[in-house]
């Protein structure tokens, strides 16, 4: 019992560090994109760009990687 306690709490700490990670991610695409994009609100260009996967960091993520490969230069 012990051993699967120690097991979430590690997997809940690791998973509460990515969500940070992501995060911060996001932000900094966010203040990237504000800086090209005077007036428009950060709060506008961060639910853009988490619009297509609202529900989940991770998949908020994944979707701005898939997004970013797909960009033509």
């Amino acid at each position: 019992m012990a051993t699967k306690q120690l097991r979430v709490t590690g997997l809940e700490d690791r998973i509460e560090k990515l969500r940070a990670e992501i995060d911060g991610i996001i932000e900094a695409r966010v203040a990237g994109i504000a800086s090209e994009s005077p007036g428009v609100p950060a709060g506008v260009i961060r639910n853009l760009l988490t619009a297509r996967a609202p529900s989940c960091r991770c998949a908020q993520y994944l979707e701005l990687c898939r997004s970013e490969r797909k960009a033509p230069d």
